[in-house]
Formats: C-alpha cells, sequence, structure tokens
C-alpha cells in the first residue's frame, strides 16, 4: 500500500512547487502601498521658467534616503542640489540648480512605503520647450531583478517555516500529545524553527538591495545593513529573531522534559507551555503585521490585532494540517482517531476566525466592489478565496473518514504488551537450552522489526484510514498553492489605495486641464484608457495638444500603467479627424522622448472644429488597440 502511494507523493510535491515557482517568478516587482498622486511641475508640462525645486506627492508618508529623488538633464547630468525632505503631510521635494537651460528633464524616485514596500517610477517635464533627452528610465523599478525573486522566496520560506513552527507545536501540544517523542514530528517542528530562522537572516541582508540599488552585490554592505535596522521593517526582523531564540527554548522544553514526564505530571506543564508558545506565536506573528499592509492606512490600531489573530488561525490550521500529513505518512507510532477528530475542531475554530478576519482585512484593502476586479489585489483576493474554499471542502471530506476511522491503534497496543511476553519467554528458552544470548537477542530483534511492520501494514489496510491519508494529502497540496498566493498578496499594492491614487491622479489631470483653460493657453488634455489584451497590455495613454488652435501645435503622448507607473511600448500612432468637414484621418508619428513619453511639434491643425484625436498603442508584435476621444480646437 506504501509504495502506490509514496510516487504520488512526490509527483504532488514536484507539481506543487512548479507551482509556487511559477507564482513568485511571475509576480515580478512588488508593488507598493504608497504611489505617486501628484508633483510639481507636473508631468510632461512645458514650464516658462526653471523651477527652483521639485516636488512630488504621495497617497502616503513615505521613507527617503539621500538618493530617493533625482532629477537629471538632457545629458543625464544630476541637477538636484541637498538632500530631499519633506514639504507637507506627504509631499517631499528636492531643491535643483538656478537657471537650468530649456529642455527636457528626468525626475526619477526610489522611496520605501509606510507598510515597508519600495516604489519607484520617472516623469519628464520641459522647460522652455521638450527636446530629446538620453536618460532612459526604464529600469526604474524597485523590488525587482535577482534580489526581488530572491526577497519573495525569503518571505514565502519565512511564511512556510512560522506555519510549521507554531501549527506542528500546536498540533503536539493540543491534539497529539504523544506525538512529541516522535521522531518524525520532531524534525518537523524543528525544520519550521530552522527555516524561519534563516529565512529571516537571508531577509535581513538582502532589505537595504531589496529598497535601494537592487544589485546583489549590496546583499553584504555593513553601511545599508546599518541603515535598515533604523527601519521598521529592519526592526521587525530583528524582534522576529529575537522572538525565535525564545521559541527555541519552548522547543527544547517540548520535545525534551516534556516527553518525559508522567501523565500526571504533564498537565501543569502542558498548560505553562501553552501560556508561553502562545504568546511566543503572537510575537511573532506580530513581527509581520506591525510592518506592513495591517500597520498603515484606515483603522490601524484595529488591523494590527486582527492581522495576528488571522496569521495565528493560519498557522494553526496549515500546520496542523502538515503535522497531521507527517503523522499519517512518517511516523511508525500510530496516530489514534481521538486526535485526529482534536484536530478536526480546533481546525474548525481556525477556520471560522480565519473567515472572520478575512472578510474585515477585505473590506479594509479594497473599500469597494468593483475592486475585486479593477484591481490586481482584488484579483489575487478571489483566487485566495476560492483556494480557502476548496481547502474547506476537501476538509469536510477529511472528516467525514475521521469520523469513519476504525480506531485501529488501541487493538494493536493492546496486542503489543502479549507479543513482548511471547518474544522475551522466546529469549529466555533460548539462553536456558543453549545460553546463546546472542541469538536470542538477535532473534528478539528480528521478532520485533517482523512485528511492527506487520503492525503498519495492518494500520494502512484500514480503508478509512487510507482515505484520510489521501485527503490530508490533498488538503496539503492546495496549502501550499494558497500560501504561494498569499505572499504575492502581501506584496501587491491594496486595491483601496490603487483606486485612490487613480482618483487623485484623475482630479489632478482635471485640475490641470481646468487652469491651462482658464488662462486662456488653449491647451487640451485627454486621458483614454486601452486594453489590446496581451500580456502588460492595460493602461492609460494621454495626449496633450498645446495650444490646441489652428495652426501649428506641440503634441505630447503619454503612456502609463494602471497604477501611474510610465511604461514603453514598441508604437505609438495618432489621427486627426474633422468628421464634419470629411478631413482627415491626418497621420502623426511622435517620437520617442523617454519612458512613457512620445512628442511631435509643428502639428498642423488647419480648421478650428470638434476633431476626433485617435490613437493607436501596439503593445507588442500582434497586440494593439485604437482608443479616441474629441476636442474643441480653435
Amino acid at each position: 500500500m506504501t509504495q502506490t502511494i509514496t510516487p504520488r507523493v512526490r509527483t504532488l510535491v514536484l507539481l506543487l512547487l512548479a507551482a509556487c515557482g511559477l507564482l513568485l517568478t511571475t509576480a515580478g516587482p512588488a508593488s507598493a502601498h504608497a504611489a505617486l498622486t501628484g508633483s510639481d511641475p507636473q508631468q510632461g508640462v512645458v514650464v516658462d521658467k526653471a523651477p527652483d525645486q521639485v516636488s512630488l506627492t504621495f497617497s502616503e508618508k513615505v521613507a527617503l534616503s539621500n538618493d530617493s529623488l533625482r532629477v537629471l538633464d538632457p545629458k543625464g547630468k544630476a541637477v538636484q542640489q541637498g538632500k530631499p525632505f519633506e514639504v507637507s503631510g506627504t509631499t517631499y521635494g528636492i531643491k535643483v540648480h538656478s537657471g537650468l537651460p530649456d529642455g527636457t528633464y528626468t525626475v526619477t524616485y526610489q522611496v520605501v512605503s509606510a507598510d515597508s514596500h519600495p516604489v519607484a517610477g520617472a516623469y519628464t517635464f520641459s522647460v522652455g520647450a521638450p527636446s530629446t533627452t538620453s536618460v532612459s528610465v526604464s529600469g526604474e523599478t524597485a523590488g525587482g531583478g535577482v534580489v526581488g525573486w530572491l526577497y519573495g522566496f525569503g518571505r514565502y520560506m519565512s511564511y512556510a517555516g512560522f506555519i510549521v513552527l507554531v501549527g506542528g507545536a500546536a498540533f503536539v501540544l493540543g491534539c497529539w500529545q504523544r506525538g512529541a517523542g516522535v521522531k518524525p514530528m520532531q524534525r518537523l517542528v524543528v525544520g519550521g524553527w530552522l527555516t524561519l530562522t534563516s529565512s529571516t537572516l537571508l531577509l535581513l541582508l538582502l532589505r537595504g538591495s531589496y529598497t535601494r540599488s537592487g544589485k546583489v552585490g549590496d546583499v553584504f554592505d555593513l553601511d545599508l545593513l546599518g541603515n535598515v535596522l533604523q527601519t521598521k521593517a529592519g526592526a521587525a526582523l530583528v524582534s522576529r529573531l529575537l522572538l525565535l531564540a525564545a521559541a527555541a527554548l519552548f522547543i527544547s522544553v517540548l520535545f525534551g522534559a516534556y516527553d518525559k514526564r508522567e501523565d500526571e505530571e504533564k498537565r501543569d506543564l502542558t498548560f505553562g507551555l501553552a501560556i508561553g508558545g502562545t504568546v511566543v506565536a503572537a510575537g511573532l506573528a506580530a513581527s509581520w503585521a506591525m510592518a506592513e499592509h495591517a500597520s498603515v492606512g484606515l483603522q490601524a490600531g484595529i488591523a494590527m490585532p486582527v492581522d495576528v489573530v488571522h496569521l495565528l488561525a493560519v498557522a494553526t490550521w496549515l500546520g496542523g494540517l502538515t503535522a497531521l500529513l507527517v503523522a499519517l505518512y512518517r511516523s511508525d507510532a500510530p496516530i489514534e482517531s481521538a486526535a485526529v477528530r482534536r484536530f478536526s475542531q480546533v481546525a474548525f475554530g481556525s477556520v471560522v476566525a480565519l473567515v472572520a478576519t478575512g472578510v474585515y482585512q477585505s473590506w479594509r484593502q479594497l473599500g469597494s466592489w468593483s475592486a475585486f476586479t479593477g484591481t490586481r489585489y482584488g484579483q489575487l483576493l478571489l483566487v485566495k478565496i476560492g483556494l480557502v474554499a476548496l481547502l474547506v471542502g476537501i476538509a469536510f471530506i477529511s472528516r467525514r473518514w475521521t469520523a469513519q476511522l476504525a480506531d485501529t491503534v488501541v487493538r494493536q497496543n493492546k496486542r503489543a504488551p502479549q507479543k513482548e511476553r511471547v518474544a522475551a519467554s522466546a529469549s529466555g528458552s533460548g539462553k536456558s537450552k543453549g545460553g546463546g544470548s546472542k541469538r536470542a537477542a538477535q532473534l528478539a530483534r528480528q521478532q520485533a522489526a517482523m512485528d511492527t511492520a506487520r503492525q503498519k501494514r495492518t494500520r494502512d489496510a484500514d480503508p478509512h484510514r487510507f482515505g484520510l491519508r489521501r485527503s490530508v494529502l490533498a488538503e496539503a497540496g492546495v496549502a501550499v498553492v494558497l500560501l504561494a498566493v498569499t505572499t504575492v498578496l502581501t506584496q501587491t499594492e491594496p486595491g483601496r489605495t490603487e483606486e485612490d491614487a487613480k482618483a487623485a491622479k484623475a482630479a489632478s489631470s482635471s485640475s490641470s486641464s481646468s487652469s491651462s483653460a482658464s488662462a486662456g493657453s488653449g491647451a487640451v488634455t485627454l486621458d483614454m484608457s486601452f486594453d489590446t489584451g496581451g500580456a502588460d497590455g492595460k493602461g492609460v495613454v494621454t495626449v496633450d495638444v498645446d495650444p490646441a488652435r489652428v495652426g501649428g501645435n506641440e503634441m505630447h503622448v503619454y503612456v502609463q500603467r494602471p497604477n501611474g507607473r510610465a511604461f514603453d511600448i514598441p508604437e505609438v500612432k495618432v489621427a486627426l479627424t474633422l468628421e464634419a468637414k470629411k478631413i482627415g484621418p491626418l497621420a502623426i508619428t511622435p517620437d520617442h522622448i523617454t519612458t512613457g513619453h512620445w512628442s511631435a511639434s509643428g502639428v498642423q491643425i488647419p480648421m478650428a472644429g470638434d476633431w476626433k484625436i485617435a490613437v493607436t498603442v501596439r503593445t507588442s508584435d500582434i497586440d494593439q488597440t485604437t482608443v479616441s476621444k474629441n476636442a474643441q480646437i480653435g
């Protein structure tokens, strides 16, 4: 029976690892909680006089370093001076040299949001008139590359280690106390501790490079590490390491002194271990809550303890599930059906807590029903909800097998003393007849091995136990994928923040258009969403026509992702049509200036009227679309 299951287990593990690897590698750079909502000068604007400083406004407070904000001239030379500073609230600025010559300038930013995620981007503005620029900002992404992948892997392993450590220990202490003396169970919990400790150290080393340069060589930069230790995320990681030292003491008592105590003596020690273990586990969970999404935004004082309860519920359920899987597959000591039933009750309570806290977190991070489908966070959350529902369904099947499980262990344990007496009798007769004590001992060991193998075959032959093993294995498989989705979700910008940033940007664009019109410039700004249907096919294209009058005009085209970050596409074309006079389409092919920015000068508009401005965007060799809007010109 065991030989037919082992290949399935190996195949399932390989498939799960591949699925998790796919999730982690396609996650891309971490989306930040903070988003750029405004700037001065604004993106793409042409100003008559060079500004004294450049300021950027984010959706929440961010952490700055000496090179967080840079302003580069058309040749790529830095023209900022001094260090970035806080202007007011969530607005930050950097001084620039006086008397900047005419041309297009590039502003780059790389900051860390309040929930510890890095965010980077760039935009351009012009002084006097636009110009070509040698600055390439295509690499201005935060949390990407090899360091970003390693950091994501470290986060996944830290979650996995926490779940196995906390859930495995809770399973032994609360459901199967005999498991404290079972070697596979000991190796499981100790393995969880080692995984969490090593991944935490890895995250601490990677943190500086992850939020700054993104270079592998900077992982061991002591100056960067010193800066990390002064941040909220660094303090959380150090606190986690200190709590892991206390967890090591807990493990040594659980699998040492506790296992050697008699049943009567275990009661007081069980209570002490339960209290101490809960405190340590809650502290470990708080090391995530104090530095990530729960620590900022709406109702942070409520969200952090809710997040702690959520993490503990996940660990108790999924970690206990892992421990049960080990007990069913790897342990020579049979697990009683009573222990399985106790875990089933604990798991049910964990699921109730998980659903309650999950509903609150979803409301807090999304804010609207449309965010479920309109934001990446909402889409990932829908996947997570589906996986949890699938996991609960499989768990229901496991409960059915648990109810039908024949407790063969009790009967086997009752027969064990009789077998031991038979073996002892055989040993004694061997001594009296031939004095061959060594031979008798060898026969006794062989008999014990045969009895153990027979007992295992009998246990595995129980159809109810076999069904339970299969359903628990399926649960564990779904749990591994669920953990990968959760890891990606924690690195994704919450839907509420993404929608607020879009609204702020739209309001800023509207305000800019209104102010331009009131100043008599006559400039026209049109924002059009597009979706070519391919990878990275969604975005917003903005067309500026200045001064939007008959004769020569300047045209600027900007392409951004839905989160407001500029990005390049293979081709942008514009066509103007005055349908009332049957003029056009007048084709315009703007020149590429910098990332996400195209420009065309001397655009001739022959007649005033309601012109249709159509923009064709091509995001790949085969994916393109055309979007259009009308604008009054002249």
